[in-house]
């Protein structure tokens, strides 16, 4: 077995996420499930079959965020593998929606930090054990960074009051 170290190509830091589906339907699911959750939302996603004609199926709102998609799919070339750039939009906002597609079987990661993903190649082909989604922290949080992130999540509309 080959193990590599798979770095997401996001020049425009845009927010992915990245999971694990089953079936050529994927596609058109999650492409209504994000419309339907977000409007104007703007989006790129690409599946990977893993069986049958083994394609990247591609489908999204905004050409730049597929073919982004599909450049990532290519890359990392594991079977089932989902993809999704999402512009004007954040993954808290479509993740519940994206769960209740039937065919997604896990997410890795929703970010916009730099993400790796670790991807095993064998005879038989290859998948994704994990990411690693930004850096490692440099210490914990004190009274002033609370006070910073309470205030934040206030000021962007997330909290009240």
């Amino acid at each position: 077995m080959e193990m590599n170290a798979v770095p997401i190509e996001n020049p425009n830091g845009f927010n992915v996420i990245l999971g694990q589906s089953h079936f050529i339907k994927t596609v058109e699911d999650v492409h209504e499930a994000l419309v339907n959750t977000v409007p104007g939302i703007q989006f790129g996603l690409a599946f990977c079959e893993a069986s049958g004609a083994r394609l990247i199926r591609t489908s999204g709102t905004d050409e730049v965020l597929c073919l982004l998609a599909q450049k990532n799919a290519e890359n990392i070339g594991a079977g089932h593998l989902l993809i999704i750039f999402l512009k004007n939009a954040f993954p808290i906002n479509v993740l519940p929606a994206l769960r209740n597609v039937p065919e997604i079987c896990r997410f890795y990661c929703a970010t916009a930090n730099p993400v790796e993903v670790i991807v095993a190649r064998t005879e038989q082909g290859s998948g994704v054990l994990g990411v690693i989604d930004g850096e490692s922290p440099v210490g914990v949080e004190g009274e002033e960074d609370i006070r910073r992130r309470k205030d934040f999540l206030r000021k962007i509309g997330y909290k009240l009051g």
